[in-house]
């Protein structure tokens, strides 16, 4: 059963404030599955869905429904990806993309972002939809979350190098 839209409503705008307060998306799996078990018990949280399901199903719920719908909200904004390339806010849009995220602005710069695990998707992306558009320029690639193997120059000289190659005016790594 599903909750009725006001309460659904809520209860995710609760959940994405604190996901946005603890830096969500940079979480461990440790430190997630914790969170997950205190949102279950939260009465105000796990509580309220549990009226609407059995109560087994409420730490799925908030998983499939609220989080994952929060990161895919939090990884379309392309605010990040504009300030980290200085581009304005405001900056006419052409065309927007999904899978990676992206964006052809409508002096034909084509950029594109994502986790810098997705390198390959996203460095293809810019490149593919530059490609099939006259006048589009494969601007930029913005690798988020590059920590962990990322964070290491020789891990990322071949990222920088199919960029390169492929004709992609910049790469940004952001950690």
């Amino acid at each position: 059963m599903n909750l009725p839209d006001d309460i659904r409503n809520q209860l995710r705008d609760k959940v994405w404030e604190i996901a946005d307060q603890i830096d969500w998306q940079s979480l461990g799996l440790t430190e997630k599955t914790r969170h997950y078990e205190n949102w279950t018990k939260d009465p105000e949280i796990g509580g309220v869905i549990g009226r609407f399901m059995d109560v087994r199903q409420v730490r799925v719920y908030l998983k499939d429904c609220f989080l994952k719908e929060y990161a895919r909200a939090r990884q379309s904004d392309a605010l990040l990806p504009f300030r980290l390339l200085a581009l304005p806010p405001d900056a006419p849009i052409e065309k927007q993309f999904i899978k990676p995220h992206g964006r052809r602005l409508s002096d034909g710069r084509v950029l594109c972002w994502g986790r810098a695990a997705d390198w390959k998707a996203i460095v293809m992306a810019v490149y593919e939809r530059s490609f099939h558009v006259d006048g589009a320029i494969p601007f930029a690639a913005v690798l988020l979350k590059a920590d962990g193997k990322y964070a290491d120059p020789s891990a990322r000289a071949i990222v920088e190098d199919a960029a390169q190659r492929l004709g992609i005016e910049r790469l940004v790594w952001q950690s």
